[in-house]
């Protein structure tokens, strides 16, 4: 049986979080789009690893043994009607496709709960694409509910996603 963990994530996990975001961008886009090469992501996430530019900003990981299936991201919450002592974001969490059904959703989930409950926060949020079926089961299975906030965001070339908000206490 393989172990089955969750840890904060290391620089030299950012090729195999590059391929992870990378392949959980392509199913997750309804059209296929030019997507950043994975050397450039790769970098992004080694500089996000090495200098977060907040203690409380972190990446943790979800491993198979020693490959990585999964991630989380997660720190202060950056809206603007958000405490940054009290309320948190999950900003993303992702599992790899054939990893999926393991519980590394889970684990991640608890791990990031651990994690802000560590630095002090009694809130949490994410932002979720209003269609993102499966991470809303996973956030509302574990007790997250809407809080009625949602949002339209359009990329670069004017496709608008539209996302809602859930939330939680940490007590």
């Amino acid at each position: 049986m393989t172990d089955h963990g969750v840890r904060v994530a290391w620089a030299r996990d950012a090729e195999a979080l590059a391929e992870l975001q990378l392949a959980t961008w392509t199913e997750r886009l309804a059209a296929p789009r030019a997507l950043p090469e994975a050397a450039d992501v790769a970098a992004a996430w080694r500089r996000s690893l090495t200098a977060p530019g907040d203690a409380r900003l972190r990446v943790l990981v979800a491993l198979e043994g020693d490959r990585l299936v999964g991630y989380a991201v997660v720190g202060p919450d950056p809206d603007p009607d958000a405490s940054p002592a009290r309320d948190a974001q999950l900003a993303e969490i992702a599992v790899a496709l054939p990893s999926r059904g393991r519980g590394h959703g889970s684990r991640l989930l608890h791990a990031c709960v651990d994690t802000w409950r560590a630095d002090g926060f009694e809130h949490a949020t994410a932002w979720l694409e209003s269609s993102d079926d499966p991470r809303r089961a996973l956030l509302t299975a574990a007790g997250w509910a809407p809080d009625g906030a949602h949002r339209a965001l359009a990329d670069e070339d004017g496709t608008e996603v539209t996302q809602v908000r859930l939330h939680t206490a940490l007590a």
